[in-house]
């Protein structure tokens, strides 16, 4: 059964971002929902067991789900627990159509199943539409992060999920770099969305969550026993201290995009800048795509300088940048990808991934500045 978009649409995102998954408004009551520290409950309820629900995923999938546009939401331990519950969807000796730039620990699990012969992947380039399209002739699963990690390449997602329903596959769409203010692929047709919610979810660079959506209930209750089962479950602090940080998802996105336009402007002007990937910028690949599909550009920048030592002398000059792995928080960050042995070879040694944050934009362009070559 799939249900129809619910919950408070009439209100903007940013409303519901500060309003979704709050408790009853009685006398007295909080305005946030309590942190409830429980393994056990008293028998007779919906809860049971600590491993099968509390009250803060609760309010967390409550506004999540509300913030992609409907729908039932299931919170995890992490991204990749998400993630690998997702993987489970794909029938034994199955087909996986996975995007060839994607998040690396992703790209590690779908190679492992395939070593395994657990499911077979067919890898394709996310903005070739034609070539996802021949590729879900033969799929039970179509995988897409839009835009990718780190390339930020961007997909037809009406097109590409339009191609997976047609052949009677189930697509997937990794949102977290648009996050849901950005992006709703539920309403593009994906049958599901993931977040690693320890990025722009939670937004604070102090909590390991990740989180799924969908429509479906059928779907959801195959990923819920998934995570009753395998016991891949959230900690209800760290699932409370990302609902906090969904309070001002807006303000922070709205900010980091803010500046990272405009850094994007100026590293593309600058003449050590071999290129700039970013959607907002007219000339990019993606700019057309992103601009009829998203409601913003997101705060993800990746330049390529000459090569990894130009790149790593870079980095290394900096002192605002932090250089480290992971995205989405409110300070910004950057790492040269490649670092990681895992990181495709279609990815240029000398590409630095920057995830803009929230400072003064003029001290974080001096900062890169002093530090181009």
């Amino acid at each position: 059964m799939t249900r129809e978009p619910e919950g408070p649409a009439r209100l903007s995102p940013g409303t519901v971002a500060v309003t979704a998954g709050r408790p009853t408004r009685t006398p007295d009551s909080p305005l946030n929902p309590p942190l409830v520290l429980a393994s056990t409950y008293a028998a007779g309820g919906e809860l049971e067991y600590g491993r099968y629900g509390n009250p803060v995923w609760r309010a967390f999938e409550e506004a999540l789900a509300a913030l992609e546009g409907g729908g039932r939401a299931l919170v995890f331990s992490s991204g990749m627990a998400a993630a690998t519950a997702l993987l489970e969807l794909v029938p034994d000796r199955g087909r996986l159509v996975a995007p060839r730039h994607a998040y690396l620990g992703v790209l590690a699990i779908v190679a492992d199943a395939q070593a395994r012969g657990r499911v077979h992947s067919d890898v394709v380039d996310v903005a070739d539409t034609a070539r996802i399209e021949r590729a879900c002739e033969r799929a039970d699963v179509l995988w897409l992060e839009s835009p990718t990690n780190p390339a930020l390449e961007v997909a037809d997602l009406p097109a590409a999920c339009a191609a997976a329903h047609a052949n009677g596959a189930l697509a997937v769409v990794d949102n977290t770099f648009a996050t849901p203010l950005l992006q709703r692929p539920l309403d593009l047709g994906a049958d599901i969305v993931l977040h690693s919610a320890t990025k722009y979810l939670a937004g604070h660079s102090d909590v390991q969550l990740g989180a799924v959506v969908t429509r479906d209930d059928e779907l959801y209750e195959r990923l819920d026993a998934y995570r009753r089962k395998t016991g891949a479950v959230a900690g209800p602090f760290e699932t409370w201290l990302a609902l906090r940080g969904l309070r001002t998802l807006h303000l922070r996105v709205e900010r980091a995009q803010a500046n990272a336009a405009t850094l994007a402007e100026r590293l593309a002007a600058h003449p050590a800048v071999v290129r700039v990937r970013y959607p907002g910028l007219p000339g990019d690949p993606g700019h057309a795509r992103a601009a009829a599909q998203m409601n913003g550009f997101g705060a993800i920048v990746s330049i390529e300088l000459a090569d990894a030592a130009v790149a790593d002398a870079f980095t290394d000059k900096l002192s605002l940048w932090v250089n480290s792995t992971s995205l989405g928080g409110v300070e910004s960050t950057l790492e040269r990808r490649r670092r990681w042995p895992g990181e495709p070879h279609t990815i240029p040694a000398g590409l630095l991934r920057m995830s803009v944050g929230v400072e003064d934009v003029e001290d974080l362009w001096a900062d890169l500045e002093q530090a181009l070559p």
